[in-house]
């Protein structure tokens, strides 16, 4: 069996005081799996991945990585975990229209403080990969939606991730589509990251290793 590494011990969580969308809620994912979060429409896939991702606090219970409580972590150290640790995949992909598709890839290496040219063949190959490498040159505004979700997968895989994060990542995309990104993840996975997906789509769900059910 994998390593444990991320794990949801007794969270709770709401939007307002008095409206739990999470309650009492445990979870964990291994090391070298692809997780789906699923459930109905409301019970909260999207707000678990961001509690696992310490990118919203339980009201209680405790999110932990590797064993440490993140709860226990400052701004800071969050800020740089999330930067040189993690990768996300957001569902409605946001590239800035001044850069090119392959600046656009490098963005994480600002935030991280790694050279670009350290990971220039990287973004490529990643590129290459998920079929946008002719579109390097490209601004976003010149390239598909499909192919902007894409680069979206590339941008979080670049400074190889322990965890990578993604929020319906082929909800809007095509089989064809839908099957490279799905193929990308599941390498990531095979490289030792935890991948945990947060999606209604029955395509994903069926090439996952693990799956967490929100009720």
């Amino acid at each position: 069996m994998p390593d444990q590494v991320l794990e949801a011990r007794a969270v709770r969580y709401g939007y307002r005081r008095g409206q739990t969308v999470i309650d009492d809620f445990s979870a964990h994912a291994g090391r070298g799996t692809v997780t789906a979060i699923t459930g109905r429409s409301g019970t909260g896939k999207s707000t678990m991945l961001y509690l696992l991702a310490g990118l919203l606090t339980p009201w209680s219970g405790q999110v932990l990585l590797d064993g440490q409580s993140m709860g226990d972590l400052s701004d800071a150290e969050l800020s740089r975990l999330r930067a040189r640790r993690f990768g996300f995949v957001f569902q409605d992909v946001v590239l800035d229209p001044r850069r090119t598709i392959l600046d656009s890839v490098l963005e994480p290496c600002l935030y991280a403080g790694v050279a670009r040219a350290d990971r220039t063949d990287r973004a490529t190959e990643l590129l290459n990969r998920l079929e946008v490498d002719l579109r390097a040159t490209a601004r976003p505004g010149e390239i598909s939606g499909g192919q902007a979700q894409r680069v979206g997968v590339c941008r979080a895989l670049l400074l190889e991730p322990d965890l990578v994060f993604a929020d319906e990542p082929t909800g809007n995309l095509d089989d064809e589509s839908a099957d490279i990104v799905l193929s990308a993840l599941e390498h990531a996975a095979d490289d030792g990251c935890t991948v945990l997906v947060a999606t209604h789509d029955p395509r994903v769900v069926e090439r996952c290793s693990g799956r967490i059910v929100m009720a």
